[in-house]
């Protein structure tokens, strides 16, 4: 049956615009609110239960950890049979487990549900990229697999509004998570709805160009975990920084907004940035351009400084996400799915490590100053490596 023949809902929802909001969502259910929601809602529990920053870190680790072994997983062996069915399997558990944490007050339950929804999270960036990349290329349509990134950016924005408006007090933290809960598992079904269920699978032309072949891979694999490390930290305490501070108070409710407005549209340009310089190339300007924002936020000290520090982080963040999966599948021979579960799990050891380090280094020095300059500095080696060009035929496949 031709796509002419098909009925004309089955060809709006085949449609390669459907299929890139499909995954959209599915990012903005796994990654931009049940990860990120954690970062408006932290000053709430922070006032709330009195979790000190140790804790907060452990809470925001515990995520992490999940995500990274989810991405493992994923990389150590495809799940079974239809991978619709994982992915919508894997935003339902995120929204479930993201409106779980308005259940409990024990740290242990905290950390298995942000655990379980780091997996989540993992399984929905893996089996998202692979599959909906898969489709877009299968229709000619490689360019909009960046549109798919710009869900975190998108659930981060959602997230910011969200958070406040569910909030009854300014220690309300049981009502954000429940209504994001919802949210999530809502957005769920509407990814059901667009993603068709699979007819014969069509691998796209092969034909790219390889050229770096695994020591490329290795060497971006490296740099992405370094990224990860970069962005966490600010992402992580960002609105409990400027609620501590009686200078910054002013921006709380719009320094998180600030991030996800400017992480949304953000895709588009370094997808440009990308075909114009080279991914590699481009992935390195983000991690120098990211840095500066994470300096920024602990250097700056003022309103507007701040906010420019979380334009920063929300500018590059899901660009560098976003050209290095598209840059490792390039790369890539034959299925991509391992080296893309590699590139996720690589990001995931970053920003576990990140939170944890960061909270304990808080409570030690009193500030987010040191573990930032480390982060910068992370991201600043993570540009020297994605920037570096391979010897001709070095590593190759």
């Amino acid at each position: 049956m031709t796509p002419s023949e098909l009925p004309p809902a089955r060809r709006v929802l085949g449609h390669p615009a459907a299929q890139a909001l499909a995954g959209l969502l599915s990012l903005a259910i796994g990654i931009g609110i049940g990860r990120f929601a954690y970062t408006p809602i932290l000053p709430y529990m922070g006032a709330g239960l009195a979790l000190d920053k140790s804790e907060a870190g452990l809470i925001a680790s515990a995520n992490f950890l999940g995500y990274l072994l989810g991405a493992l997983a994923a990389a150590w062996r495809a799940p079974p049979g239809d991978a619709r069915f994982w992915l919508l399997g894997a935003l339902a558990l995120s929204g479930l487990s993201t409106g779980a944490m308005a259940l409990t007050t024990e740290l242990g339950a905290f950390l298995l549900l942000r655990f379980v929804n780091g997996i989540a999270g993992a399984l929905a960036m893996v089996l998202a990229s692979s599959l909906l990349m898969d489709r877009l290329a299968t229709a000619g349509r490689d360019g909009w697999a960046a549109a798919i990134y710009a869900g975190v950016g998108a659930g981060i924005a959602i997230s910011a509004l969200a958070v406040p408006a569910a909030a009854s007090a300014s220690d309300d933290w049981q009502g954000p998570w429940l209504f994001c809960g919802a949210l999530c598992l809502a957005f769920s079904v509407v990814v059901g709805v667009l993603l068709p269920r699979p007819q014969a699978r069509t691998r796209a032309a092969a034909g790219a160009d390889r050229s770096g072949g695994q020591a490329g891979v290795r060497r971006l694999i490296a740099a992405y975990g370094l990224g990860g490390f970069g962005y966490v930290i600010t992402a992580t305490f960002i609105a409990d920084m400027v609620r501590a501070d009686p200078v910054l108070q002013p921006a709380e409710q719009m320094v998180w907004l600030c991030v996800g407005l400017t992480a949304a549209p953000s895709v588009a340009l370094w997808g440009w940035a990308g075909r114009r310089w080279g991914n590699r190339h481009a992935f390195a300007a983000g991690c120098l351009i990211q840095a500066a924002g994470v300096a920024l936020s602990v250097l700056g000290g003022s309103v507007w400084l701040v906010m420019l520090a979380a334009g920063l982080l929300g500018g590059t963040v899901m660009g560098l996400t976003a050209l290095g999966l598209i840059e490792v599948r390039r790369l890539s021979a034959g299925d991509p799915r391992r080296n893309l579960a590699l590139m996720t799990a690589a990001w995931g050891l970053g920003q576990m490590v990140g939170p944890a380090l960061a909270g304990a280094l808080h409570d030690w020095l009193g500030s987010y100053l040191v573990p930032s300059l480390l982060a910068a500095a992370a991201l600043v080696a993570g540009a020297a490596l994605a920037a570096r060009r391979t010897a001709p035929g070095a590593g190759t496949a």
